[in-house]
């Protein structure tokens, strides 16, 4: 399949590059952490990257290679609206869209007045900063989540999503960990349900329906998020992981990393090759569509500055090995 050109921007906008966040505070009594509805996984060998020759060059989804992980268990479901506001009342944290005082919006989502709207990305016209957009105004200032608390959390940066870990007593997984996960127990396919976008005409996933960027169908029911869970998951229970939110992982992201990766259990590059801190991010969002991007396959994967946030980004969590009953 041929592929336009990368626009990365049209994913993902970014920040410049900022300095290193202070220390988060001290973690809060267990009592006060939720639940993680999380899938325990055996790990094992499993091949990774793009059998098809799809992605984006830049991106480096290839080559293929064999890699071997060690037992872990993952959320089922991104960390939701409700999940992060119970860290943020429990520690106080603010997130770094809050403290920048602006995020990136969608620009046919945005609600808020028209001195909030800071200007457009050249590159990507469709993205709007917006002042006072954040996880609690995921739309802008006039917006809130009061109908969003089963909906993943957005505007999160890696930093945030760390804080949140760091609280919850778990971790980012790895690049390796999340497409293990996400592939389920079939290797090589394209989709975590097999190679077709909509079997017998199906939606399985939350990407844009419609032309893309100006004129959504919402032909399942929604336009931008959608309730964690709202599609079918995967064979290992993971619901997901094509489309609704971009979420990020632990590693560096190197386009180059496949071509020297370990075999067992790689945990990224040591440094990215740009110098920008950039970190993984993986599964696509609820703006992909195989018009201009197609990275909500299964191998696909890009890269982001750590504090960047957007209204389409945010996270799921993992534990190291199987959790014993």
């Amino acid at each position: 399949m041929s592929q336009p050109p990368p626009r990365k921007a049209c994913c993902l906008p970014d920040r410049p590059a900022a300095p290193v966040r202070p220390p988060e505070p001290p973690p809060s009594p267990a009592a006060l952490r939720p639940g993680h509805r999380q899938i325990e996984l055996p790990g094992g060998a499993f091949a990774m990257g793009d059998a098809f020759g799809e992605g984006y060059p830049a991106d480096g989804e290839t080559p293929v290679h064999t890699v071997e992980l060690p037992p872990f268990a993952i959320d089922a479901t991104p960390v939701t609206t409700a999940m992060f506001a119970a860290f943020a009342e429990a520690t106080g944290h603010r997130t770094d869209a809050e403290r920048a005082g602006s995020s990136a919006v969608f620009h046919l989502f945005v609600v808020a007045e028209p001195a909030d709207v800071l200007g457009r990305s050249p590159a990507a016209p469709w993205w709007t900063e917006v002042r006072g957009a954040d996880w609690r105004h995921p739309y802008g200032p006039l917006s809130d989540t009061a109908d969003l608390a089963d909906h993943p959390v957005v505007h999160i940066s890696h930093h945030d999503a760390l804080a949140y870990c760091r609280w919850a007593g778990r971790r980012l997984p790895t690049e390796a960990e999340w497409e293990y996960a996400a592939r389920g127990p079939h290797p090589g396919l394209r989709y975590p349900w097999g190679d077709e976008l909509r079997p017998d005409g199906a939606h399985r996933c939350r990407i844009w329906q419609g032309r893309f960027p100006d004129l959504p169908s919402g032909e399942d029911g929604w336009y931008a998020t959608s309730p964690v869970g709202d599609y079918p998951p995967n064979d290992f229970g993971l619901y997901d992981v094509a489309g609704n939110v971009w979420e990020w992982c632990a590693d560096r992201f190197d386009p180059d990393w496949y071509t020297r990766s370990p075999r067992y259990d790689p945990r990224g590059p040591r440094e990215d090759r740009d110098g920008r801190g950039r970190r993984v991010l993986r599964g696509g969002s609820y703006l992909c569509h195989d018009s201009y991007c197609n990275r909500y396959r299964v191998a696909a994967r890009t890269g982001n500055t750590p504090d960047s946030t957007s209204g389409n980004c945010g996270f799921r969590t993992v534990a190291d090995g199987v959790p014993t009953r």
